[in-house]
């Protein structure tokens, strides 16, 4: 894998759809159709590689037929696993977005500096994506608003996020 490059989740199986060996596929590109033009994907578990046929569409998601997968069997063995493709065949983003896994593990800062936690994950529950940041010496985790005004300043380059998150989101340093 390593000459791919980095890898990147793009999807995952739901499980399989009626008895011929399809799938439900949830897509998390940008554009969700795109997911079936990355060329193959890699399931997460091993090294099996799929090429994507969509076939329709399903509430959450798509169905589709997935490269030497021909059974109801063979299609429910792969519910809940994760595709992958080389980061490297995604297309560019404009300066102001991220994909998530750019911004997991990046450390964030407060704008005087102070480091406030680490980013875990980035959750959308509808409205706009939020941060979630592990912060030292509490077991909760806070949720960020990943917008302009919480989130100023996002330095890949320096692996950091500069946050001015609203009044008493985090604990008193």
């Amino acid at each position: 894998m390593s000459e791919q490059g980095e890898m990147i989740c793009i999807g995952a199986v739901a499980g399989s759809f009626g008895v011929r060996g399809e799938v439900r596929l949830k897509s998390f590109a940008a554009v969700p159709e795109d997911i079936a033009a990355y060329g193959p994907l890699t399931a997460e578990t091993g090294g099996a590689s799929f090429s994507v046929t969509l076939t329709g569409q399903t509430k959450g998601g798509f169905t589709a037929r997935l490269s030497g997968i021909r059974t109801k069997e063979e299609a429910d063995a792969l519910r809940g696993v994760r595709l992958m493709v080389a980061r490297s065949r995604l297309p560019s983003l404009p300066d102001d977005e991220f994909y998530h896994a750019d911004l997991v593990g990046l450390a964030v800062h407060d704008t005087g500096g102070a480091p406030l936690g680490k980013v875990r994950s980035v959750l959308n529950h509808g409205a706009s994506d939020l941060l979630e940041i592990a912060v030292p010496g509490m077991a909760e985790t806070v949720l960020l608003p990943f917008t302009r005004a919480s989130v100023p300043t996002v330095d890949l380059a320096e692996g950091r996020i500069v946050a001015d998150p609203p009044e008493g989101l985090f604990p008193d340093g």
